[in-house]
């Protein structure tokens, strides 16, 4: 390949849509970025306009391009990745949103969920999805539009039933992987990471689940073909005629947190990576067997590439990690998230305060969608420094509570883990996260590890990048952290930890319950 082509990344997440560009080494040439618009039309709903995503996609990768003075033509090949579990239905001919996507946040569906258990109905969706029935994952979310959407919406003259028109093939459902393959290429079509994040995809017969498209009646005449991560066949091309004016093979495709984890280069069983955002993403390869939780995680498919065998991987859903930090300044305790690290600093310990924060809940163990933020330990004597810390200190116990149950669940232990997202930056941070789960913790030069994620699984579809001995070769370590603090007096403060979680659970109760 020339040296002067390039892949191009879209990466397209909760609150904003970005575009990055990368080199043969792994490298940044360029990067774009913008926000959406977050619609709430009820409390626990929450809602992206399909179309401004799409705009928001064409803008940042036209931007991207034009300041770095490379043509479209100089991209061998374009991957997505994407927020995961977000819901779009929209018309197959004119390509209209017959509604706003629902996200992956939005909690409308809860009481559906609730008759799923009082069903019955929880362990075979756990069995053939490997996910815990809940209103996070897609399947209720496209019932729901189903049976709710405006079909005023599809600017047909015959307001029509949607599910009929479904059945017709008329109306098309995706994620949002799905929606940006469509209009960049015209076809309909996801990847099997995002498909096995429906709760309508049978990840052992890798396969849409007639049980589960019954159960939700959703047809799957509306259903996209699956392909693999990184498809040698391709998605399609863009069009000659079409913004970028050059035909682009579309070639690989991800949900976020798998594609943290190839760009991480975890691409061997037992290989590991927790992504610190809002929330913390922990997932571990686990090869070509699907490992069932008895703890509380999610089985899923890591990737898959042609030809292949698909790639399991157990992922932990920590609800609140970053989002802990920003709680800290909504309340004036510190001035912004820079400075979280010397306030911490600032003290030996926290003086016996823990901080568990779950605001909305606890995920993975735990699944406690009514347990609530709970600072305990407080005396006369507790400082800012002391809660500063210990919301540090939380976020690398909870991913101790994963840690500890992947170990349990795969029979493995976890003694390197890489790290990205924004918190790593945090120093004190790591160090504390090598303590508290005994294991070395690996932070790459290149963080933008989701959209590299989803550049390798395009280039490699199209050879651009030969294989993944390659891609390893790029994967270069800015630090590593090892762990310094006696073990002891680290299952000390763990079992104080899990005394601070049990006070704060099942509290989001009505009076007189």
């Amino acid at each position: 390949m020339s040296s002067d082509t390039y892949v191009g990344a879209i990466d397209q997440g909760t609150t904003g849509t970005r575009f990055m560009v990368f080199d043969h080494a792994g490298r940044v040439i360029t990067s774009a970025y913008e926000k959406h618009e977050q619609h709430y039309p009820e409390p626990g709903w929450v809602e992206h306009d399909p179309i401004e995503i799409w705009q928001k996609t064409q803008a940042v990768i036209t931007t991207a391009l034009d300041e770095a003075d490379v043509d479209a033509t100089q991209l061998e090949a374009i991957g997505v990745t994407n927020q995961r579990e977000t819901t779009v239905l929209w018309d197959r001919d004119t390509g209209a949103p017959i509604h706003n996507a629902i996200v992956w946040q939005d909690r409308r569906t809860t009481d559906r969920i609730e008759e799923l258990a009082e069903a019955g109905t929880v362990e075979e969706i756990r069995d053939k999805t490997g996910l815990e029935a809940d209103a996070y994952f897609s399947a209720t979310k496209a019932e729901w539009l189903l049976d709710n959407a405006d079909p005023i919406k599809t600017q047909r003259a015959r307001p029509a039933d949607l599910r009929e028109r479904a059945e017709d093939g008329e109306i098309l459902f995706g994620t949002i992987d799905s929606w940006l393959i469509y209009n960049l290429t015209g076809n309909h079509i996801t990847e099997v990471t995002n498909a096995s994040r429906t709760m309508l995809y049978n990840i052992h017969d890798l396969d849409w689940d007639d049980d589960l498209l019954s159960e939700f009646d959703v047809p799957r005449e509306m259903l996209p073909e699956v392909r693999p991560s990184s498809d040698d066949e391709y998605y399609g091309h863009t069009d000659s005629d079409g913004f970028l004016g050059a035909e682009i093979p579309v070639a690989g495709a991800f949900g976020d947190q798998q594609a943290a984890l190839f760009g991480q280069t975890c691409f061997d069983a037992g290989d590991a990576k927790n992504t610190y955002g809002t929330g913390s993403f922990f997932l571990a390869n686990t090869g070509e067997e699907a490992v069932e939780s008895d703890h509380g995680l999610l089985t899923t498919i890591g990737f898959q590439r042609s030809g292949e065998p698909v790639q399991y991987a157990l992922e932990g859903s920590i609800f609140i990690t970053g989002a802990a930090i920003e709680w800290l300044e909504d309340v004036d305790l510190i001035e912004d998230a820079l400075v979280s690290e010397e306030v911490a600093r600032s003290v030996d310990s926290t003086d016996g305060v823990y901080f568990v924060p779950a605001f909305t809940g606890l995920g993975a163990p735990h699944w406690d969608g009514r347990a609530r933020g709970t600072i305990v330990g407080m005396t006369r004597g507790t400082r800012r420094a002391h809660i500063v810390r210990a919301a540090i200190e939380s976020i690398a116990f909870q991913t101790r509570d994963v840690a500890e149950a992947m170990e349990a669940d795969a029979d493995m232990e976890i003694s390197r883990l890489k790290v990205d997202g924004g918190a790593v930056k945090n120093n004190f941070l790591c160090q504390q996260q090598a303590d508290i789960i005994d294991a070395n913790i690996v932070r790459p030069e290149v963080d933008e590890t989701t959209a590299l994620g989803s550049a390798y699984a395009a280039g490699l579809a199209v050879g651009y990048w030969n294989n993944l001995e390659e891609l390893r070769d790029n994967w270069q370590v800015d630090r590593e952290f090892t762990p310094e603090m006696n073990t002891d007096e680290v299952d000390a403060k763990y079992d104080r930890w899990s005394d601070a979680v049990e006070r704060s659970l099942d509290w989001a109760r009505e009076e007189g319950e």
